[in-house]
C-alpha cells in the first residue's frame, strides 16, 4: 500500500469529507506561514544559538529552532561555572541533522572550537591583542590556552631579554598576538615580545636621541658571552667588551660579574645607524699606571703573578692593571730559546727584574735570568769547560747542522752533525739521538767572550780509520751487502759498520746484471781516502782480473810452443856469450889488482 507524500495531501477531497471543513483556502495560507516560521532551515556543519529545554543524568536537551531538539552530553558542560541550567542560551554544532534513530545530534565542543579558530583567524587578520592563560612549558618554550585551543609560544617570544627560567609564567594570563596559523597540523604561534618591541622602539630613539660620548648611564646585565656582556640601558642594548670591564687582565665577565646586576658604564661610542653603543666599565676609574710607585725603576725588583703565557713570553702583572712582558729569551740564560710554559704558567707568582720602563707609553720589560749569575762570566768557566775535557749534558734541540747540548742551566753546546759518529754518515741528529737523551761529549772549543762552546761525542775515541787504513788497502778483497743504491752506484757496508761506494760500472755481476740493494757480494778496494773517510769499491774487478791474468798465461804458453824449432840454438848463444861476458869480467878484475899493488909499493 502507498502511502500520500504530505504534500500530495488534497486539502479540497478532505473538505468534503468533513476533514478541515472548518478552515478557508485563505486560513490554511494563513496556518502554513505560522507554522513555517517556527522552524529555522537547518544546514550540517555550521553553528548555531540554542536553548537548554532540559537536562538529564547524561544529556542536555537543545532547542535550536528545528523540528525536533537536539542531545548533548553532560560532559561537554564540564567547563561552565555552575553548572548548565533549563534556558542557559549555548553555541552548537550541526553534525547531523536526523541519525539512524531519527534524533538531531549536535555538539558544544565542536561549536567551541569552530569559533574558536574562527577568533584566532580574525585576531591574526585584525591583530588583536588576546588574553591568554599559560597552561605548561614545554620543549622552547610554552603551551598557551587560546580560545580553548592551545597555542605555542616560543621562548623567543617571550621578551626582548632571555628567559632563564619559563616556569615562573606556568598559570599566569598573558597578552599575545597571533603570529602564525598552520591549519594542516592545527598549529598556532603567538608572540608576546611583539607587543612590547613598539614601545621599546620608541624608547630606544629617545635614548639615542640623548645618548652622548662620555655619558655615564645605569644598566642591567642582560647576557653574558665570553667576549663580554650585553647591558640593557632601557630599552636599548649596549656592549661592554670584555677589555672595557676592568683594567686588569680577566678571562671571562663572569669573574667580576653577574647576570641582571644593576652596573655604571661609561658610553665609549656609538653608531646611530647601526644601533650599537660601546661600553666600558674601568674607564670610570683612574688608570693603574697613574698610581705606579716611583720606586719601580730599571733595575728595581718586583714581584707579581703571571696573568697570561704565550709563544714569545709571559706577561706579569706587579699590580691591578700594571703588567710587564718577560720575553722567552729573559727567562734563562741559555741560549737555546724553550717554550715559556717551560717555565711557568698562569696564576704563578715570582720575581722579576725591571729592564726597560716607559711610563708614557704603559709599557714595561722584565727578566727573571738576572735574578742569577750568568754563568759565562763566571771564573771557574775556563777551567771547568777547558778544550779536551769531558762532559754529560741533555739534548735540547735538533737542528738539521746538529743538536745543542746543556751541560748546566745557562750553558749549552753545540755538537756539530759531523761530530756524532766516525763510522756513520748522520745527515740528521734525530738519526742518532732525539731530544731529552743523555749524550757524552768532549770540548773542542771554548769562546767564552761570544758564548760559544763547541763539543764533539765522536770524539771520546780513536779514529778507527788509522786502522781501517792497515785492512782496507788497495786490492783487497772484503765481503759487503749492498744497502742503497742510485743512478751513480751503490753504497756498501763493509765490516766494522763502515760505508764504502761502487760505482755503477763496478757493480757488474758474473751474470751480466748490475748488483741489487740486499745483495752479499765480494767487492775489491779500489781507493781508501782517510781524511775523506771514503772507500772507492768494485765488485767486477774481482772476477774480471783473474779472468784477464788466465787469459795473459795461455797467452804466454802459447807463444813458448810456436818459438820450439830455434829455441835451443837461441839458448846455446846466449850461453856462450854470458861465458865470454863473464871471462872479460874476471880479466878486468885480475888486472884491477896488479895496479892496486903497485900503487902499494
Amino acid at each position: 500500500m502507498n502511502t500520500p507524500k504530505p504534500e500530495d495531501f488534497n486539502w479540497d477531497l478532505a473538505n468534503d469529507k468533513g476533514f478541515g471543513t472548518a478552515y478557508s483556502e485563505a486560513d490554511r495560507s494563513k496556518m502554513e506561514a505560522l507554522y513555517s516560521g517556527t522552524l529555522n532551515e537547518v544546514s550540517e556543519k555550521q553553528v548555531l544559538n540554542g536553548v537548554v529545554v532540559g537536562v538529564t543524568d547524561r544529556d542536555v536537551i537543545v532547542n535550536i529552532g528545528f523540528k525536533s531538539d537536539g542531545l548533548i552530553p553532560l560532559s561537554e558542560f564540564r567547563d561552565v561555572d555552575g553548572g548548565v541550567k533549563t534556558g542557559d542560551e549555548v553555541e552548537v554544532y550541526v553534525e547531523d541533522q536526523e541519525d539512524a534513530s531519527g534524533q538531531l545530534v549536535l555538539s558544544r565542543r565542536k561549536a567551541k572550537i569552530m569559533k574558536a579558530w574562527e577568533n584566532i583567524q580574525n585576531a591574526l587578520d585584525q591583530d588583536v591583542i588576546i588574553d591568554a592563560l599559560v597552561k605548561r612549558r614545554t620543549k622552547g618554550g610554552l603551551i598557551v590556552d587560546l580560545f580553548g585551543v592551545e597555542a605555542f609560544l616560543p621562548g623567543s617570544q617571550i621578551d626582548v631579554k632571555p628567559i632563564r627560567d619559563f616556569d615562573i609564567f606556568v598559570g599566569k594570563k598573558m597578552e599575545v598576538k597571533v603570529v602564525k596559523i598552520n591549519y594542516t597540523n592545527d598549529n598556532v604561534v603567538v608572540s608576546h615580545k611583539v607587543l612590547i618591541e613598539k614601545d621599546i622602539e620608541k624608547q630606544k630613539a629617545e635614548i639615542l636621541n640623548n645618548l652622548e660620548k662620555g655619558q655615564v648611564l645605569e644598566g642591567v646585565i642582560k647576557n653574558m658571552t665570553n667576549f663580554g656582556v650585553f647591558i640593557d640601558l632601557g630599552g636599548v642594548d649596549g656592549l661592554l667588551h670584555i677589555t672595557d670591564i676592568s683594567w686588569g687582565r680577566i678571562n671571562h665577565p663572569e669573574e667580576v660579574l653577574k647576570l641582571d646586576d644593576k652596573v655604571q658604564i661609561v658610553v665609549l661610542d656609538f653608531d646611530e645607524d647601526k644601533k650599537r653603543i660601546s661600553l666600558g666599565m674601568k674607564q670610570l676609574t683612574s688608570h693603574p699606571w697613574e698610581a705606579l710607585s716611583a720606586d719601580v725603576v730599571v733595575g728595581s725588583k718586583v714581584k707579581g703573578k703571571i696573568v697570561n703565557v704565550a709563544d714569545y713570553g709571559a706577561f706579569l702583572e706587579i699590580q691591578n692593571g700594571v703588567e710587564g712582558l718577560i720575553h722567552v729569551s729573559e727567562m734563562s740564560w741559555s741560549q737555546h730559546l724553550r717554550n715559556p710554559q717551560d717555565f711557568m704558567k698562569v696564576g704563578d707568582e715570582m720575581d722579576a727584574v725591571v729592564l726597560t720602563l716607559d711610563r708614557d707609553e704603559r709599557k714595561m720589560s722584565l727578566g727573571i735570568k738576572q735574578l742569577t749569575e750568568d754563568p759565562w762570566t763566571k771564573g771557574e768557566l775556563l777551567t771547568k769547560y777547558s778544550v779536551g775535557s769531558k762532559h754529560s749534558g741533555t739534548v735540547r734541540n735538533l737542528t738539521n747542522f746538529g743538536l745543542f747540548l746543556e751541560l748546566e742551566e745557562g750553558i749549552d753546546g753545540l755538537v756539530h752533525v759531523s761530530d756524532l759518529s766516525w763510522t756513520k754518515k748522520i745527515k740528521h741528529p734525530s738519526e742518532y739521538v732525539k731530544v731529552g737523551d743523555s749524550l757524552d761529549v768532549v770540548v773542542l772549543e771554548l769562546d767564552t767572550e761570544n758564548k760559544r762552546l763547541a763539543l764533539g761525542h765522536k770524539q771520546l775515541e780513536e779514529n778507527p780509520w788509522n786502522t781501517f787504513e792497515t785492512i782496507f788497502t788497495v786490492n783487497s778483497d772484503h765481503k759487503g751487502t749492498v744497502i742503497s743504491k742510485n743512478d751513480k752506484g751503490v753504497v756498501v757496508e763493509l765490516q766494522y759498520g763502515i760505508e764504502g761506494f761502487a760505482a755503477t760500472k763496478h757493480t757488474v755481476k758474473v751474470d751480466g746484471k748490475l748488483a741489487e740493494a740486499g745483495d752479499v757480494l765480494d767487492f775489491k778496494v779500489l781507493e781508501f781516502i782517510k781524511d775523506e773517510k771514503r772507500i772507492i769499491l768494485s765488485h767486477t774487478k774481482t772476477f774480471s782480473e783473474v779472468a784477464e791474468d788466465a787469459a795473459d798465461a795461455k797467452k804466454k804458453k802459447a807463444a813458448k810452443t810456436t818459438a820450439a824449432p830455434g829455441a835451443k840454438t837461441v839458448a846455446k848463444v846466449n850461453k856462450e856469450v854470458e861465458k865470454s861476458t863473464l871471462g872479460d869480467i874476471e880479466a878486468l878484475s885480475q888486472l884491477k889488482e896488479q895496479m892496486n899493488d903497485k900503487k902499494g909499493e
